[in-house]
């Protein structure tokens, strides 16, 4: 555990905690100094890793404190289709939705494809006569009657979750509310998720498989979170959202749909704020890479923290705001194998924090990426997480594991393990260009933050691949999601579908404006409730060309008039050259969707700036080991000690440089500055 020193000693006490498919990571801000630790995830109940690690900071249990903090539960219910058994209602004739979808086909040239199973058994696809017309107005009414008989015959074997997805419900909810009234009184207890609360939006198959994965992960985060409640009776406990705001439990429960990238959102947020620090910049162009033990995260942040409406998870379409996060299966639990070609593939299967890597000395028996780092010499048994006595690595059961994938084949022992690190490294470079290069930006105008356990291992090597010059490793790298937690805001946001010209809206703004007055009433009556008095209100809308099916979301000023509709239209135009290479400002433009964000100011440590001293860091300096950066062999390389590196520091590659939260790989031609937040500014040599 290390602390640096933070904000005033009389700020709040504070705690984030980031549950990783490896470790669950804790920052603890208190008395104006952070500390951080690290402890083995345990996958059957996340909570009881997070009561262990709080009872090891030896916080005072009398004391008041509070935690934000991010999940995979809801994530891995879905991955693992381990969610509750739902049932899906819907207008009569449209029960398939789910199942048909859009047709897309995720294998191109793949001529036989199995569909993923669906949320919802074919069973439990029901249907009720109703009808909406496309503006709302009643066609059919409710069959009351016929729903009735339909709930008595369902509780007979009653599901654990409930949606309901009418034709049209985003026009007008009374359906749908009318239809959870009657479901209600017939079957208590079951939750009960509407389209027209969760995306009353347009495009049905989106708004069912929204919905539908709500229902389906409610049960389960709900028992999960009143576990963890329990756990640590009153505490204020908030949980980060994908879209990168926290929010209490309460909602988090009603709607877990909002929480399936809630960890990898918590780096970004805390990146980005750690670069607008140590950059000067308000606004700074970043590349996040978050390596953690299954996964690779990466984002790329053009003077803000991107966020999208438009995702996919387990095949599914989620249409709910999230930070736009790529994710691959890469990570340093990712096991390597050979295929039946005969080829070297890493990934994206994990070791998991059970049994793990085979270093972990926990029955893991097939290689990962850390066992290769570990042969390769750029981990090292003695400072492995701080060198604590409790983790020791196993450097010759991680040995005889690549020494059998060498003679699979063909390679020695040091050529497995770097050909394990170069295609692991592929993986994560094309996720990077995906987020960079085909999105129409250079990755040699940004700077690349690594974090998460395994992303300063890795960064440099990636990052010359990429052209980037300049690599940022905060203090805390392997738990700066834990930290992008505490300085996460409070965040609710809600959208409603506007399908009107723009023209229109110009020339008479009435219509939009009660819309966002409306949606604007519900975020502070839900703030408010998290203990928000005066949130930050703002809006945007997604806009389109008359004609296109996909939507661009561009800020519309508040309040609303004529001139912040015009001045949304002029975004939308430059904002679609920008994304595709053109814009037609004489084609008429559609406003879809507008969407209402409320935020509360989330904590905000002050971390001082130190000055810088003298360049030389050889009293950091531990001495060499041999590494291996090619096949040739290996080189002699100096390692250091982190946390006695002091601003002003200055070192050349190669260099391996320890810390208790991960361990920093610097290539021959690059070298390493510590700025004087004590930052580590790696930069390639001429």
């Amino acid at each position: 555990m290390t602390a640096t020193s933070a904000s005033s000693p009389d700020s709040p006490t504070l705690i984030g905690v980031d549950v990783g498919g490896t470790f669950t990571d804790f920052v603890l801000l208190q008395d104006g100094r952070i500390h951080v630790h690290k402890r083995a995830t345990t996958p059957q109940d996340q909570s009881q890793a997070i009561v262990a690690g709080l009872a090891e900071l030896g916080l005072d249990q009398a004391a008041a404190w509070e935690m934000v903090h991010g999940t995979t539960v809801a994530t891995n219910a879905l991955l693992e289709r381990r969610g509750a058994r739902t049932a899906l209602l819907t207008t009569a004739g449209f029960r398939d939705v789910l199942v048909i979808g859009r047709q897309n086909r995720p294998h191109l040239y793949r001529l036989t494809q199995q569909r993923p199973p669906s949320l919802v058994p074919d069973e439990l696809r029901l249907e009720v006569v109703e009808r909406l017309d496309a503006t709302g107005q009643v066609i059919r009414p409710l069959d009351e009657a016929q729903l009735t008989a339909l709930a008595q015959e369902l509780a007979q074997d009653p599901p654990e979750s409930l949606a309901v997805v009418f034709l049209f419900s985003f026009r007008n909810p009374a359906h749908e509310e009318q239809a959870r009234a009657i479901l209600t009184r017939e079957l208590p207890g079951i939750p009960i998720s509407l389209s027209s609360q969760i995306l009353p939006e347009y495009r049905e198959y989106e708004r069912t498989a929204t919905t539908v994965i709500n229902a389906y992960l409610r049960p389960v985060v709900g028992r999960y979170l009143a576990r963890l409640s329990r756990s640590l009776p009153g505490r204020a406990i908030r949980i980060m959202q994908s879209n990168g705001g926290a929010i209490g439990l309460e909602q988090a429960a009603r709607q877990p749909a909002r929480l399936v990238l809630s960890g990898p959102a918590g780096g970004v947020v805390g990146a980005f704020s750690l670069a607008q620090q140590a950059l000067d910049d308000p606004a700074p162009n970043l590349l996040t890479f978050d390596m953690g033990g299954t996964s690779t995260d990466v984002a790329l942040c053009p003077g803000q923290v991107p966020r999208t409406s438009e995702s996919e998870i387990a095949g599914l379409p989620l249409r709910l705001p999230i930070i736009d996060i790529h994710t691959v299966g890469a990570g340093g639990g990712s096991l390597a194998r050979v295929d039946p070609g005969g080829g070297l593939r890493v990934g994206p299967q994990s070791a998991g924090a059970a049994p793990g890597p085979v270093c972990y000395g926990r029955g893991g028996t097939q290689p990962t990426v850390t066992d290769a780092n570990l042969v390769l010499g750029r981990l090292d048994p003695a400072h492995f997480l701080g060198g604590r006595g409790d983790v020791e690595l196993d450097e010759a059961g991680a040995r005889e594991a690549l020494a059998r994938l060498g003679r699979e084949l063909g390679l020695s022992l040091a050529q497995a393990a770097l050909g394990v690190i170069r295609v692991a490294n592929a993986t994560m470079e094309r996720a990077l260009r995906r987020v960079s290069v085909e999105r129409g930006y250079d990755p040699r105008l940004f700077t690349l933050i690594p974090f998460g356990g395994a992303g300063p291992l890795h960064a440099c090597e990636l990052a010359e691949s990429l052209g980037v010059r300049r690599v940022l490793t905060p203090p805390h790298p392997g738990v700066l999601s834990a930290l992008g937690l505490l300085l996460a805001d409070v965040v609710h946001e809600v959208s409603h579908a506007v399908l009107a010209q723009a023209d229109r809206l110009l020339t008479d703004p009435g219509e939009l404006e009660a819309l966002v007055a409306a949606l604007s009433e519900r975020v502070w009556a839900v703030l408010q409730a998290e203990g928000i008095a005066r949130p930050q209100i703002q809006a945007s809308l997604d806009m389109r060309y008359q004609g296109q099916s996909y939507e661009l979301t561009v800020p519309l000023a508040l309040p609303v008039t004529g001139e912040g509709v015009a001045q949304a239209v002029a975004a939308f135009h430059q904002l679609h050259a920008q994304r595709y290479g053109y814009a037609m400002p004489q084609e008429p433009v559609q406003a879809v969707t507008v969407r209402v964000r409320g935020v509360g100011p989330g904590a905000r440590p002050s971390f001082p700036r130190e000055e810088e001293g003298s360049s030389d860091a050889s009293p950091a300096f531990l001495g060499r080991k041999p590494v291996w950066f090619q096949a040739q062999g290996p080189t002699e390389t100096a390692c250091y000690q982190r946390e006695r590196l002091r601003p002003g520091n200055r070192l050349e590659g190669p260099a391996v440089i320890f810390q208790f939260d991960t361990t920093m790989v610097v290539p021959p031609g690059w070298r390493v500055r510590v700025d004087g937040w004590r930052n580590l500014w790696a930069e390639q040599a001429g």
